[in-house]
């Protein structure tokens, strides 16, 4: 009999065990919704960085299934803050399309620098793909040896506003993108919105957010890691063409991870 009870007992906490890995890993964005602007955890930035770092999977992973490739700018005066090529994205938490986007470009600047403080976020919980998981850029910080950073979030994720734009970065947007004849016309004034340098700007979504959106960040996570899954080809391959993009600012540096094969093959398809 006692030995029945503890069986059940072990039972129980197996089970229990089980439902919140499951949970953890395969449940809905909704299930993390304490983590709205809160500071992503060392642990995962430090995997994060380990899969922006893994040249391997980027290799097998190319171009993936990444679309809307960058075009090229309406001014190619290098665009320079800091004393270092600068790369500008103006989004905002609410965004459902700046969501998979911003997975990319994260895992693709941290191939050239670290973010030391870097926050968790949902989409709107309104809008359409609601509370896909992603991350802000707002009260986020990051150093690089090679580039300057600037990521401006206008509004929250209930369409509050949060940053305005200054007057340099507005200049920029309505140069780049409003004025821009490389830019599809439907496209012109939407968010995200990424100027690497002035050598090519990304206007609007190159990965849709339904590749992410019924999942939580612990799961993405690990899907980054596997190089057939539909989320990393996607991020992962919207990540490699942002690094491209990237390499032409820096002149190929690093060159660990310029001189990669990913680039190449990027580049073939690229735009701009």
């Amino acid at each position: 009999m006692k030995r029945n009870l503890i069986y059940g007992i072990i039972a129980v906490l197996l089970i229990a065990i089980v439902i919140t890995v499951l949970y953890l890993n395969f449940g809905p964005s909704q299930a993390n919704t304490g983590l709205d602007d809160k500071e992503v955890s060392t642990s995962f930035l430090s995997t994060l960085q380990g899969v922006a770092n893994n040249m391997s999977i980027a290799n097998q992973i190319g171009l993936g299934s990444a679309s809307n490739l960058p075009v090229k700018p309406n001014s190619t005066t290098p665009l320079v803050i800091s004393g270092k090529p600068a790369v500008v994205y103006i989004g905002a938490d609410y965004c459902p399309y700046c969501s998979g986007t911003k997975w990319g470009l994260v895992v693709a600047l941290m191939r050239f620098g670290n973010f030391s403080s870097l926050h968790y976020m949902r989409s709107s919980p309104s809008d359409i793909y609601p509370n896909t998981p992603t991350f802000t850029f707002y009260n986020s910080s990051y150093s690089s040896l090679y580039i300057t950073f600037v990521g401006v979030e206008e509004l929250t994720r209930t369409g509050q506003p949060l940053q305005s734009l200054t007057p340099f970065e507005a200049s920029i947007f309505k140069n780049q993108d409003i004025n821009n004849p490389n830019v599809i016309p439907q496209l012109k004034g939407g968010i995200p919105f990424i100027d690497f340098g002035n050598v090519s700007i990304q206007a609007a979504a190159g990965v849709m957010p339904s590749v992410i959106q019924q999942y939580n960040w612990s799961y993405i996570l690990v899907q980054l890691k596997n190089p057939d899954s539909s989320i990393a080809q996607a991020i992962i391959g919207g990540a490699n063409i942002f690094t491209a993009q990237i390499c032409k600012m820096t002149n190929n540096s690093p060159s660990n991870v310029c001189s990669q094969q990913f680039i190449k093959s990027v580049n073939i398809f690229t735009e701009a």
